[in-house]
């Protein structure tokens, strides 16, 4: 196994132990103020992960948002660089190019989570009466 091989593999594995903390430290804080009589009051002030998000869509009863959240930001990244380590195990095999043509055919779907949180947002500023404000978190 070449140099470069040991290096992509073991750039998969720090990409599969590092996605967790990216899955579950706060992401998105999202404050909800009201102005009443001339003073401001908080509604809601939320700080979310993007766990937390998805088993708060769903309890809600918004599976379709938490589904494409779940899909987007936790199943492709997981699959896609648990599929990378059989590639170059099986090197120049039939079987490595299958899977390579299917995490080339995943990668297309890479920013569909930035995407779907987006669209989150929006749905949450267009239905809100009062101010909403979102800060990214680190």
């Amino acid at each position: 196994m070449t140099s470069r091989n040991k290096l992509a593999i073991a750039l998969a594995l720090v990409s599969l132990v590092l996605l967790w903390p990216g899955l579950v430290q706060p992401v998105l804080t999202i404050r909800a103020t009201m102005e009443l009589f001339g003073n401001t009051r908080e509604l809601s002030n939320e700080t979310r992960s993007v766990i937390s998000a998805i088993q708060s869509l769903h309890n809600t009863g918004n599976n379709f948002v938490a589904g494409l959240i779940l899909l987007f930001s936790v199943l492709v990244p997981v699959l896609k660089a648990a599929l990378l380590l059989p590639i170059f195990a099986l090197r120049r095999s039939a079987a490595s190019y299958r899977l390579y043509g299917v995490v080339q055919a995943m990668s297309k779907w890479s920013m569909a989570d930035v995407f779907a949180v987006g669209m989150l947002i929006a749905l949450l500023v267009g239905k809100g009466t009062a101010n909403l404000s979102a800060v990214a978190g680190p």
